[in-house]
């Protein structure tokens, strides 16, 4: 009997020890797809009022981990019954993170020739931020999905050929530190100013002028961090929707494979992307008639 115990813990460690080796590849693998998942998500997550940052991250992170919590059995289903569903739902998020995309380019563009004509801007009313709050969280989370189905796709092809039980293992130990990492990173980025603050605080208490000037560094940076992010946020998307469809269509990759990958992926993911914009554009015109 107590061989037969130590038969089965010995089972175990073998299973964990060869977990822990497959997670380690597939994290590797997943490294691309999680930095563009940090730069989309802290895009996202921008933009609010001090007090307002981290219960929005916050609603968000549980709405990641829901996420998982969703895709992954789901994941599991599909590898083993209906694998060739697989690379028609990617696209279909291709398609999805394209319009994200395009329509960050399209409202930038918008908003700046509004701006022009519109020099004086309306204070919005407590309900109307909330409304607007709700509305950034809710995209935030879809967009979250499809990057989410992504991670778990290419964790799952990294130990397609493994046991079920180390499948979901590493799959679930890679989607869980997702969402750990990427939002515990953005967390730290959109507290910066605070961090500064107290910088400055401390520094002038104790007469320490490199603390009060690292202090108005960090709160001085904070503007152009998030700006640089919702840039890189935006070309994420793009990148991301644009490799989908790059890798996974044979027609396309050869009209593009001269090119070097990354502008390839741009340009592909620029063009599904104003495709999308464009027909939901003229949907919407079509309905309100």
């Amino acid at each position: 009997m107590s061989a037969g115990f130590f038969a089965i813990l010995d089972d175990v460690a073998t299973l964990l020890d060869d977990a822990a080796a497959m997670s380690k590849v597939a994290t590797e693998k997943t490294a691309g797809i999680l930095g563009d998942d940090l730069a989309v998500n802290a895009q996202k997550a921008s933009g609010f009022s001090a007090s307002r940052e981290l219960p929005v991250l916050w609603a968000i992170t549980k709405g990641s981990f829901i996420n998982k919590l969703i895709i992954l059995p789901f994941a599991f289903l599909l590898s083993a019954f209906a694998p060739w569903a697989i690379v028609p739902i990617l696209m279909f998020g291709g398609v999805y993170l394209a319009f994200e995309g395009a329509e960050k380019i399209y409202e930038y563009f918008s908003k700046k020739k509004s701006e022009e004509h519109t020099p004086e801007v309306e204070p919005k009313t407590e309900e109307e931020i909330l409304k607007i709050e709700k509305s950034k969280i809710k995209s935030a989370i879809i967009t979250d999905f499809i990057l989410s189905i992504e991670i778990v796709i290419i964790a799952l092809g990294t130990v397609v050929t493994q046991t079920l039980p180390i499948q979901i293992v590493v799959v679930s130990v890679v989607a869980m530190l997702a969402t750990i990492g990427v939002y515990g990173i953005v967390a730290l980025i959109i507290r910066i100013d605070d961090l500064g603050y107290k910088l400055i605080e401390k520094g002038r208490k104790n007469s320490k002028e490199f603390m009060v000037k690292m202090g108005e560094l960090l709160v001085a940076s904070l503007p152009k961090v998030i700006r640089s992010l919702t840039v890189i946020g935006t070309l994420a998307m793009l990148l991301v929707a644009g490799g989908i469809f790059v890798h996974n269509s044979t027609t396309i990759h050869h009209y593009v494979d001269f090119m070097p990958s990354l502008i390839a992926e741009l340009i592909v993911g620029l063009i599904v992307g104003f495709i999308a914009l464009t027909l939901e554009k003229s949907i919407m015109f079509v309905v309100k008639r």
